[in-house]
């Protein structure tokens, strides 16, 4: 049977419910939870798979920031009463992953990271991109992806929905410029965790300059890079992605036993 969206109370989620350790996934800026599908599938007998919606579109407007997103999660994560989390983000929710790690560094067992922002990112900028420009909006996203192909038109159609809806917009500018705010490289170095860092070699958003300082201010981190692939390798390469996380996270939890 599909798993179904559930609402409870302000968290919106999906849970594939299984008896192993959580782990929890976080998408991007524009991202959500069909990103992970291929994620769901490969890690739900293993583990207890979460995919929380982070809130950019539905947190009062005064919070709309990265600290907002977090105290979201650290809100999540107490309602659910999970034990230590395996977290994984992609993009800005790895920005959310690393500062949820930094505060509550006794709820993480694992940290993975992809194309993470944090350190350095270029993405739609600090305004809005020209409106009803279908066409910008449309190589924006593509430029995600090395394969355009993967860049379906109801994902196209989406981000432009988006951008084009004042209040959406807004807060897609304003959490942006929170993550731009919000640099972390005088606080990896207090990351403790074991760290996975995956890169796709492609990625202009954040080039695999950016996955090398990570694992150079993180002291407990591997770094793997995934060829013919951009910014968001959980979904434009999933079997390579799934290989290295799944191996990856065998090795760690062998080593916590």
């Amino acid at each position: 049977m599909a798993l179904q969206m559930k609402q409870e109370g302000k968290f919106e989620y999906l849970e594939t419910g299984g008896t192993g350790e959580p782990l929890v996934l976080l998408h991007g800026l524009f991202g959500g939870l069909s990103n992970f599908g291929a994620q769901i599938e490969y890690f739900k007998d293993k583990f207890n798979v979460i995919i929380p919606t982070l809130p950019i579109m539905t947190l009062p407007l005064r919070k709309v920031s990265l600290a907002g997103l977090v105290d979201y999660l650290e809100d999540f994560v107490n309602y659910k009463e999970f034990p230590p989390i395996h977290i994984m983000g992609n993009s800005l929710g790895g920005h959310v992953a690393i500062l949820y790690a930094l505060a509550h560094p006794e709820n993480i067992s694992t940290i993975t990271l992809s194309g993470s922002s944090g350190l350095f990112e270029s993405a739609m900028g600090n305004t809005l991109p020209p409106r009803k420009n279908y066409e910008f909006i449309k190589a924006k996203t593509e430029s995600t992806f090395y394969d355009p192909a993967v860049s379906s038109k109801e994902l196209v159609d989406e981000v432009f929905s988006t951008v084009n809806d004042r209040n959406k917009g807004l807060r897609i500018i304003m959490t942006a410029k929170s993550a731009v705010r919000h640099n972390l490289g005088h606080k990896l170095d207090q990351i403790k965790a074991p760290t996975l860092l995956i890169w796709g070699n492609q990625d202009t958003i954040t080039p695999p300059f950016v996955g090398e300082q990570f694992q150079q201010h993180i002291a407990n981190s591997e770094l793997y890079f995934i060829d013919l692939c951009a910014h968001a390798p959980m979904m434009e390469r999933p079997v390579e992605f799934n290989a290295i996380m799944g191996e990856w996270l065998e090795r760690q939890t062998a080593a916590a036993e």
